[in-house]
């Protein structure tokens, strides 16, 4: 377990580094610093949604939204006797990112975003289309550890039977 909180803990100690940096360096001066042109920049968004910008409920709700989800990640660890680095890295990313991103809607009343992959912008007939959000670290630890709970699922969770 003492590998699990680890990692979970630089998730979120990262993320809100990170977040600061940004804070400190990016909205201040409402700049967007280019790492490759057109590409892949730092942009500072101040995102009171979920991803992709998306806001299906108020602040309070997606806060508590978050604090279950965590909450509920937790327990399931706890309540596993497995402790093996492939089934405790997923869920540590999960748990590690909700509570960096939940360290920003109890502080602030929104998520910082800075990472921004500029994939495509511009229209498609007469809609305007942007085909990559702003996000951060914890947004990213989320993502990668869904996508491992997805790929190793028959690993991890061998008695499933829709594994």
């Amino acid at each position: 377990m003492k590998l699990f909180f680890s990692l979970a803990l630089f998730v979120v100690a990262a993320d809100q580094f990170s977040k600061y940096v940004a804070l400190r360096f990016l909205r201040d001066a409402n700049q967007s610093i280019s790492i490759i042109p057109n590409f892949f920049s730092f942009t500072y968004a101040e995102n009171r949604g979920i991803a992709f910008g998306l806001e299906p409920a108020p602040p309070a709700l997606l806060l508590l939204f978050t604090m279950m989800i965590s909450a509920a990640v937790l327990w399931y660890v706890l309540r596993s006797n497995n402790r093996r680095l492939i089934f405790l890295l997923p869920f540590s990313l999960i748990l590690g990112g909700g509570v960096g991103n939940m360290i920003d809607r109890m502080v602030r009343g929104y998520v910082v975003d800075f990472i921004y992959f500029n994939l495509y912008n511009g229209y498609v007939g007469n809609i305007y289309l942007s085909l990559w959000p702003i996000f951060n670290i914890a947004d990213s630890a989320i993502t990668i550890g869904g996508t491992m709970l997805l790929l190793f699922h028959r690993t991890l969770f061998p008695d499933d039977p829709i594994a």
